[in-house]
């Protein structure tokens, strides 16, 4: 059984096929003795074999992200429809992977296949990449003989999240990013550019405004003191960042507080009902049962208040509350996706209307984040021009005050 310690390792060969063509590539290996008996199955024989250099800067490896999951799974859906055999599958992904890590997880799953694993319990080995509601619908996919369709089911499932979540986060960065640069300009002015009038206005022989006098001040305190300015930044954001991770009361604040933001909150909002929706379709329609996939369902809302709602709706549901009338008791969800949710349970068709609901909103969050450039345009306008317009009006009121005087 494969270990997270069975590292592979890149090696770059060079052999002779049958013909006596002169050929090359990699291949990744434990050994470079594996790297030449794989090679002789294909009918070439390896003259060099070697490891391909590191790169200069860090391993060399890149982190598995949610992304690659997703495209993953889309690969090994699109070869079981195609009717390739599941190792065979593994092994053309992994070859065409430029991602160490992922080969390397891509290749520990197949030799845990190989020793007589099924595909879930492979998956299962990985929790890091691969979660509960993952390996369950695999392992349904396999129970039932669908293992092909379920592949299918969750690739588009995890397609639309991460392009859900690709959304939220340009929602989020835009912002963000603009008042970054509007701070950075603004130290780079008291650093660089106040100094210079300071000199100037030293040759007035004249007491300076009092806002100028404080823009002057804070430059000279920025610049003595610069350590104890970054250290509390980065003090700050370290203490916020362990806070998150490790009280639940203070990420329940922040998660409540960003539902409440303008638009950004609209956008969160929209986000985990979409999550929500989509994720409960997919088990639903997989035949997991509905009081074992909220657990998981909770998980993929990406927002501790609806996380909780969604275990309170677990709760009621396990006392033989229906589904839409639990959802009415959190007073989270929207008044549309309660009554969507009974037309579904009534009609037998939950995972149908669920999906609609998910499809909704997440045509919302894309409509929003493609508009949200010139919502947020002129507020960020309005705060860079406060924050650097502030320094260059301070800096130019004792050049206007001596203009007056002369005048």
């Amino acid at each position: 059984m494969a270990t997270a310690s069975d590292s592979l390792t890149i090696f770059l060969w060079e052999g002779v096929d049958r013909r006596g063509a002169t050929i090359k590539g990699e291949q990744p290996a434990k050994s470079p003795a594996l790297v030449r008996a794989t090679l002789r199955k294909q009918g070439i024989v390896a003259k060099k074999v070697r490891k391909k250099p590191k790169a200069l800067f860090g391993s060399g490896k890149q982190k598995i992200k949610p992304g690659d999951i997703a495209v993953f799974s889309r690969q090994i859906a699109t070869m079981l429809k195609a009717g390739v055999p599941l190792v065979q599958s593994f092994d053309i992904i992994a070859g065409g992977h430029e991602n160490l890590s992922m080969r390397e997880l891509i290749s520990n799953i197949k030799t845990e296949i190989e020793s007589g694993s099924g595909l879930s319990e492979a998956l299962g080995k990985h929790p890091t990449h691969f979660d509960e509601l993952y390996v369950n619908l695999v392992k349904a996919g396999e129970s039932a003989g669908v293992l092909d369709d379920l592949l299918d089911t969750i690739a588009t499932y995890k397609e639309r999240i991460e392009s859900l979540k690709g959304k939220i986060k340009k929602a989020l960065f835009y912002p963000i990013a603009v008042i970054s640069v509007a701070i950075v300009v603004s130290i780079i002015l008291l650093v660089f550019v106040v100094p210079q009038f300071e000199d100037i206005f030293n040759n007035f022989g004249a007491d300076l405004p009092a806002f100028t006098q404080m823009m002057v001040d804070l430059s000279h305190d920025l610049r003595d003191h610069w350590y104890i300015y970054f250290g509390g930044v980065f003090a700050l954001i370290f203490g916020l960042r362990h806070a998150y991770r490790r009280s639940r009361s203070f990420v329940h604040f922040i998660d409540r507080s960003s539902l409440k933001l303008p638009i950004i909150g609209g956008v969160l909002n929209e986000g985990a009902i979409a999550r929500f929706s989509r994720t409960l379709a997919t088990t639903f329609s997989a035949g997991v049962p509905l009081v074992d996939a909220l657990d998981t369902v909770a998980g993929a809302c990406g927002n501790i208040v609806y996380a909780d709602a969604v275990l309170r709706i677990k709760e009621d549901i396990a006392v033989g509350h229906q589904l839409q009338l639990a959802m009415q008791q959190t007073d989270v969800f929207p008044h549309m996706v309660v009554q969507m949710t009974a037309i579904g349970e009534e009609a037998g068709s939950l995972d149908t209307m669920l999906n609609k609901v998910a499809d909704f909103y997440e045509e919302r969050v894309n409509n929003t984040v493609d508009a949200l450039s010139s919502l947020l345009e002129p507020l960020i306008m309005v705060v860079i021009g406060i924050m650097v317009g502030s320094i260059l009006i301070a800096m130019y009121m004792p050049i206007f005050k001596l203009g007056s005087v002369v005048g």
